[in-house]
């Protein structure tokens, strides 16, 4: 695990805002200089879990990546870090490092949106792979048809698209602010 940490990019959520066009959420890593960001296209229930934890609400009841922190501290394991992977066909792919009670590094695979949460109610550190940022800022407008699923990339968003469409949010519009 620790060899490859140079081809990644440590990066925090910057803020939860809505896609206006499909009107999906979409969670904004950004670096800690503020120079790269990186939109990544969640569900509503992830965009939820990660909300409640910005915000500082505890649910009435453990939610699904309340369970997940729980059950893995009840276990003795430490969650390390969550990894941005890979981009392949607009969807994004994600890794969270875990380490178990008797040291054991294990990883495990993960929708984006799921690392993000669980992260965010561990205090753990989300990397994203340099590789990542770069496919991500090469989506060209050619590519045309909108996503379907969450934890995709918006195809047709070239990077100054987005830049133009940051540039023109107010803060209130980014719902959750860090």
């Amino acid at each position: 695990m620790a060899g490859h940490r140079e081809d990644f990019i440590l990066m925090m959520v910057g803020g939860i805002t809505i896609d206006p066009s499909t009107k999906m959420p979409i969670v904004v890593l950004k670096d800690p200089d503020n120079k790269l960001n990186l939109p990544i296209w969640i569900g509503p229930l992830e965009a939820t879990a990660m909300a409640t934890e910005l915000e500082g609400i505890k649910p009435q009841r453990p939610m699904t990546h309340d369970l997940l922190r729980n059950l893995l501290t009840e276990f003795g394991a430490t969650v390390e870090s969550a990894e941005i992977t890979e981009l392949r066909e607009n969807t994004y792919f994600a890794r969270i490092q875990v380490k178990s009670r008797e040291g054991r590094a294990i990883e495990i695979d993960s929708r984006p949106s799921d690392a993000i949460a669980l992260a965010l109610r561990t205090k753990s550190p989300i990397y994203v792979a340099k590789k990542v940022l770069e496919a991500s800022s090469e989506l060209h407008e050619s590519q045309g048809e909108q996503p379907q699923t969450s934890d995709q990339n918006l195809a047709g968003v070239s990077r100054d698209k987005w830049s133009e469409i940051l540039e023109r949010m107010a803060p209130e519009d980014f719902k959750y602010k860090m």
